[in-house]
């Protein structure tokens, strides 16, 4: 394939076979016998369709990346019955009609990450054994027909123009979950209706403002929903196999309503305005406290009171807080001596070695 698209020249010379050019003949003289074609795509690759014309029909899995591909058609795919797996992340596609040629049977994996797609065209139901879908990093405004993707155990709408959480309750193998980056502003009743095996979701980026109807994520390990709008920590209850949680850059002021939720291990509470380290005593699996630039302003005894008794316990970030601020000298020997034996690391440096 030749890469020309960078090239400032917007024609390109053939030079007649078997002309001789002599090195004192003049520039008007040299283009004679010269045949000037013009170059109808100067600003693109190579076309579309030659980019697949030298794979052999049985290959499984094609992966053309950031080569300004504007069409699916072009391509030619209904040639390859074998295929598995499809990538063509960062290029130009706007439409995806063309998927209804993949190989039903065998194509578990279609990422089209960054390119121009505004409409989930309804042949991508047809990819009934697919697990891998990911149209993150394009214009998508619905969740639409991917109803019939019984196998589908990882989605990826991160940064589109999504409005709201929906058509996925049929997804009973869903495993991951990526919402971030969107225009969703409530978690809206039945939104996860059926997703009881999903272990992870990502909202981060949002405007969400309420923790509600998450009851159905009974095996949800993991939930991010950084940078929402989000003032009280709350609807966990029925999440009792959470383990990691990321409230950052919201407005909370407190930590709460995390009793039901021990199996935590990691709270991410980074850059929100609560004012005290309170109510996760309970949480014996507890091993990351991550609470950088809020207004934490209590006594290491009250912390160490808090968090002492936890074995499991390596990690505080308290950067930015009161509490580090007007102690800046004494602030790290004080938590080491507070929260006990198995602190390792304070505000990202390690204390042992």
């Amino acid at each position: 394939m030749t890469d020309n698209h960078d090239s400032p020249k917007d024609t390109q010379e053939e030079v007649t076979p078997g002309m001789e050019m002599s090195p004192i003949t003049n520039t008007s003289e040299s283009l004679k016998g010269m045949q000037i074609t013009e170059d109808p795509h100067p600003d693109f690759l190579t076309a579309d369709a030659d980019l697949t014309t030298d794979l052999p029909d049985d290959t499984e899995v094609i992966d053309l990346i950031h080569l300004k591909i504007t069409s699916l058609e072009a391509l030619n795919l209904y040639r390859f019955k074998k295929l598995t797996a499809l990538c063509l992340r960062q290029n130009l596609i706007e439409s995806i009609t063309e998927v209804e040629v993949l190989p039903y049977d065998t194509f578990i994996d279609l990422d089209l990450y960054d390119n121009r797609i505004k409409h989930i065209s309804s042949n991508v139901n047809k990819l009934v054994h697919l697990k891998n879908l990911d149209l993150s990093f394009n214009k998508i405004k619905n969740i639409k027909n991917i109803d019939k993707l019984y196998e589908l155990e990882n989605l990826y709408f991160v940064q589109n123009k999504i409005s709201k959480i929906e058509n996925l309750s049929t997804l009973k193998k869903l495993k991951n979950l990526e919402l971030g980056g969107n225009r969703i502003q409530a978690l809206e009743p039945h939104a996860f209706d059926g997703l009881e095996n999903l272990q992870e979701l990502w909202l981060g980026k949002n405007a969400i403002p309420k923790l509600i109807n998450l009851n159905p994520l009974k095996n949800l390990k993991i939930l991010s929903i950084q940078a929402n709008r989000l003032k009280k920590i709350e609807g966990l209850e029925e999440l009792t196999n959470l383990e990691e949680l990321y409230v950052s850059n919201n407005f909370l002021t407190k930590i709460e309503g995390l009793e039901n939720n021990k199996k935590l291990t990691m709270l991410d509470i980074t850059s929100n305005r609560i004012t005290k380290i309170e109510n996760v005593s309970h949480l014996t699996e507890l091993t990351d406290l991550w609470c950088s630039f809020n207004q934490v302003d209590q006594s290491f005894q009250s912390l160490g009171e808090e968090l002492g008794g936890l074995t499991k316990f390596e990690t505080i970030y308290l950067e930015g807080n009161p509490i580090q601020l007007n102690n800046e000298t004494a602030y790290r020997r004080k938590l080491m001596l507070s929260l006990g034996p198995s602190l390792q690391k304070i505000d990202a440096t390690f204390i042992r070695g």
